[in-house]
Formats: structure tokens, sequence, C-alpha cells
């Protein structure tokens, strides 16, 4: 008998729930390894190390700058501070000039001088056991105690919110991997403008992350691979309840709805670092979004947090209610094959 191949992309949940039973914990570990937690909690004394790894291995432009934002994205989801990055980097034997590394590691400095972060070390190297460039960071922040978040903490009754909007990540993505493409059906304008996606919006959720914690939020969630419902569906497992969300309410950019489109993916699924799920108590949600639309800062309520037996449901567009959609691998990888 064949044993079945793992699909490209993270390893599915319950795949990684059985898998991380056999790791071990001590009383210093306030958050260990666990589904849909972002980054692990370490108590320091007078305040947590929060301590995340994450390697870039969809985008190949600007990697760098990706590394940097979405282990820094991570920090900010457990409510703490990114504070020192380091990174493992794998450069393709035969593809690798000197040029290209001066580029990357300029990106690097660039992106941890724009949110504060010192970075403080890591390894290069050139393998033939890749054959593009693999960056793997590790972020290390700090938070309080009364500050922390976790993904497990989301209530009954909490209403769900999305900062920003889905598959932001995606969108850069599939520009720069498919510039030509884009160019060629919606214009050299609208190219530009889903390449930038990187900045504007942005995949940084630092500022979104520290403005939620002076609200009563019980969890927060960096949304990556498998998108914005595969992002609700770990929030949900890790805390141990249900959820309904509603599609039409979930912000899709024109650009990236257009791109998406375009390569027959679903926006849902999709690589979205640039967005911020976050729960918390249905009274609280008017302050929080009327303060983030002072900022500035797109936010809307997608959902409520259910009872475990009511199951993970989406209410479609037409109104119809079907189970949440699951994503095996990633939409982006379509990209690729």
């Amino acid at each position: 008998m064949t044993a079945e191949l793992l699909p490209a992309g993270k390893l599915r949940p319950y795949t990684l729930k059985k898998l991380l039973r056999h790791t071990s914990q001590a009383p210093e570990v306030v958050v260990g390894p666990a589904v849909g937690e972002d980054a692990a909690v370490i108590d320091h004394g007078n305040h947590y190390l929060v301590v995340t790894t994450d390697p870039i291995t969809f985008a190949t432009e600007r990697c760098g700058w990706y590394s940097v934002f979405v282990n820094a994205n991570d920090i900010a989801a457990c409510g703490g501070t990114p504070r020192y990055y380091s990174a493992a980097i794998v450069l393709p034997a035969g593809q690798a000039r000197l040029a290209d590394v001066e580029v990357l590691f300029a990106e690097i400095e660039h992106a941890c001088q724009e949110i504060g972060v010192l970075w403080v070390g890591g390894h290069t190297e050139v393998s033939a056991t890749v054959n593009t460039v693999l960056v793997a960071g590790q972020m290390i922040g700090e938070v309080t105690p009364n500050h922390l978040c976790r993904s497990s903490d989301a209530q009954v009754g909490d209403y769900i919110v999305l900062v920003k909007a889905a598959a932001i990540e995606a969108t850069a993505i599939i520009a720069n991997e498919k510039a030509d493409e884009v160019a060629a059906l919606h214009g050299e304008t609208m190219l530009k403008k889903s390449q930038d996606f990187l900045l504007d919006p942005g995949i940084s959720i630092v500022k979104e992350a520290a403005l939620a914690r002076e609200f009563p939020v019980n969890a927060m969630h960096d949304p990556t691979e498998g998108g914005v419902t595969t992002g609700i569906r770990e929030i949900c497992m890790a805390s141990n309840c249900g959820g309904l969300v509603k599609a039409k309410a979930i912000p899709i950019l024109p650009e990236t709805a257009k791109l998406c489109q375009q390569f027959g993916l679903d926006p849902l699924g999709a690589i979205s670092s640039g967005a911020l799920l976050l729960t918390l108590p249905a009274e609280a949600a008017s302050g929080l979004l009327g303060e983030y639309a002072n900022k500035g800062i797109q936010a809307e309520i997608i959902g409520e947090i259910a009872p475990l037996e009511a199951g993970l449901k989406m209410e479609k567009p037409d109104g119809k209610v079907a189970p949440l959609p699951e994503f095996v691998a990633d939409e982006i990888t379509k990209l690729y094959k």
C-alpha cells in the first residue's frame, strides 16, 4: 500500500494537533505549540517573551521584506511588540549572485527599521537543495501579562471582526509572479497597484493589533496560509467553539477579486497576511470599529463565535447556510502547478 502524500502548504489542523501531543511542556511556557496559536509565549519574570518562526515559501519577489513583516505580525497578534529578528537564508546553487544577496539584506534591514526591530543574526548559505531563495525568519518580542492575547480565548457570543481585507498578500504575490498575464488583461496601472499591496494596504498588522489592545479583545489571529476561512477555523478549533461567518461581510478589494478570478482562486482561501482576525464581546465591537474608522482602517464584523455543537458554518451571499469552506492547500499554490 502506498502512503498518502501530504499536500503543499501547512499541515492540516487535525494532523498537526495529533503530532503536537508529543511536544514537551514546562511551567514557564505560558503558550506552547498548538493549532491556531501565532507564537510561543514564555514567562520571563515581569514580562513575557513572545517567539515565532515563519518561512517565506510562496513569494520570490521581496522575500526579505515579507519575512520581517509576517514574523512581526505573529508577535503583534499575541498582543506583543516585536523586538528582535534573525533569519536562516538558503540560496539556490548556480543562481545566486552577490548582488542579489545585497538586495535581500537591504530589504530585511529596511523592513526592520520601519517597525523598530533589531536584526540580530542568522545564517546564510548557498545550497543545491533549494531551487528558489528560502528565508526562514524568527522574531522575538515582548508582551505584558495583561496584554497577552491568545487565539484560544474566543468566547461564545463574541463577534468576529476582520481588520483590513482578505487575500492582501495573495494579491501582491499574484501580481509579482504573473506580472505579464496580469498586465495583459488588466493593464499596467492595475498591475502596479496590485504589486504595491505589499505596502498599501500593506501586509503588516502591527499597528492594527496595537490599537486592538486598548479594547476587551478575547482572541486575535494572523490569517496566513489557507486565508481568512482557515484563520477562523483555527481560532474556533483552538477555542473549542463553533462559528457562523457571513460571506457577504468579508471585505475583498476589487483588485483581489479580479486577480483571483483571472487565475481561478478563491480569495477566502488565499494567503492573507495584512489582515487581522479578532473576537470580542458584541457590546464592545462598535467602539473598536469606530476607533479603526477614525484611523482610516477598514474593519468589519463578519460573524459570531457559536457553541461547539453548532459547528463551523458560512452564510453564503444567497442566504443559504453551508459548512465553512475548508482548504486542504492554500489557493495560491495553484499558481505554481
